[in-house]
């Protein structure tokens, strides 16, 4: 499907094909529930364009009764379930990183994320019809529609998560998002939802679920979306020696203002987001001199949600110059961001997590 058609007013497009886009921060950080035209896109390939009608579901493997599903079949035989959940891409503020020294992927700059309301049934519900032994330490693989050419080599998109995650409660295969059924670029007809990981390990146009003694050996889990140590780069680092990324760690940015602004001096509200995988947030803190003073912000977020984020907001005064502005979050284990992005650098631009900074010049 051609990624023109999925383009919305006011993206930002970092590419076509694949198609990968998101939002202006101050339309992020418009509404708690994530519009889908500010959701952000992220595709590692083309943009299937799959119907309901003819679509099947099998799931395979280590399992004593193997399932050939419709979505209907999918839809009457298990109970509904419904979480809000935040979505974030791994390479979420990359673009911090980058300015530190060259990284790989998109410059993607805080808008790689986003809180939907996703409903559908728990693919734990499925799993256990097949007859999965809830016991064993297995793996919970995932193959998709989606082709990808990477590295002169064509396959499928596929993924995995361990049996553990796949049977909480809180993990889904999503039919809606905000109620109405996924849009093509968001996974229609049914993706997998796995709150607090990283979005690579909630893949879109779900075509089989095999469960076995491994992760997949797809080179999207084996081989990418892995953390190695700031000294390595792309020829030193093995992919085997990499942290495989999964749980998300504790981040905040700022949305409003934004970075490059002119502000008049006086009154200026500061807005934007914090958001901890499964843990609450706490506390927010924010400078307006480069982290020498800070001050906490409001905080505003659904006790019922764990995997949702918190927004924060706080008003401050802001004197003729230049200001740095910068955010740091606490979550309820007690911790807090690094505040150098040094301290998170790695070749590949993941899990960008120190405070967020934005500079703006007041007149």
């Amino acid at each position: 499907m051609p990624a023109s058609r999925h383009r919305k007013p006011g993206q930002i497009v970092h590419s076509d094909a694949p198609f990968n886009a998101e939002p202006r921060l101050d339309r992020l950080r418009a509404a708690y529930l994530t519009e889908r035209a500010d959701f952000y896109v992220r595709s590692h390939g083309d943009i299937p364009d799959l119907e309901a009608a003819g679509y099947r579901l099998t799931v395979v493997g280590a399992v004593a009764t193997p399932l050939d599903l419709s979505l209907s079949d999918l839809i009457r035989r298990f109970p509904p379930r419904s979480i809000t959940a935040t979505m974030q891409c791994a390479g979420n503020r990359r673009a911090d990183l980058n300015r530190l020294r060259p990284v790989s992927g998109d410059p993607w700059a805080p808008g790689a994320i986003g809180n939907a309301r996703w409903d559908g049934i728990g693919l734990g519900d499925v799993l256990r019809a097949a007859g999965v032994d809830e016991s064993a330490a297995l793996h919970v693989a995932f193959e998709c529609h989606d082709e990808i050419d990477q590295d002169g080599e064509r396959f499928r998109f596929g993924a995995s998560i361990e049996l553990k995650k796949a049977l909480s409660a809180e993990t889904l295969l999503a039919t809606h998002m905000n109620g109405e059924p996924l849009a093509a670029e968001h996974g229609k007809p049914l993706r997998v939802v796995v709150p607090g990981f990283a979005g690579v390990r909630s893949p879109k146009w779900l075509a089989s679920i095999t469960v076995q003694d491994r992760p997949s050996d797809n080179p999207m889990q084996a081989d990418d979306y892995k953390l190695f140590p700031p000294h390595l780069d792309k020829d030193s680092a093995d992919p085997a020696d990499g942290v495989t990324i999964e749980a998300m760690p504790l981040n905040a940015a700022i949305c409003e203002p934004a970075e490059g602004a002119t502000l008049k001096a006086g009154p200026c509200v500061m807005r934007g987001y914090a958001v901890a995988c499964d843990r609450a947030i706490r506390r927010v803190d924010v400078s307006a001199d480069g982290g020498a003073t800070w001050r906490q912000a409001e905080l505003s977020s659904d006790d019922a949600s764990p995997f949702a984020w918190t927004f924060w907001e706080i008003d401050t005064t802001l004197s003729p110059g230049r200001h740095e502005l910068v955010v740091r979050a606490w979550d309820a284990a007690g911790q807090t961001q690094p505040a150098d992005p040094e301290d998170v650098w790695n070749f590949k631009g993941y899990l960008a997590s120190s405070w967020h900074r934005v500079n703006v010049t007041v007149v």
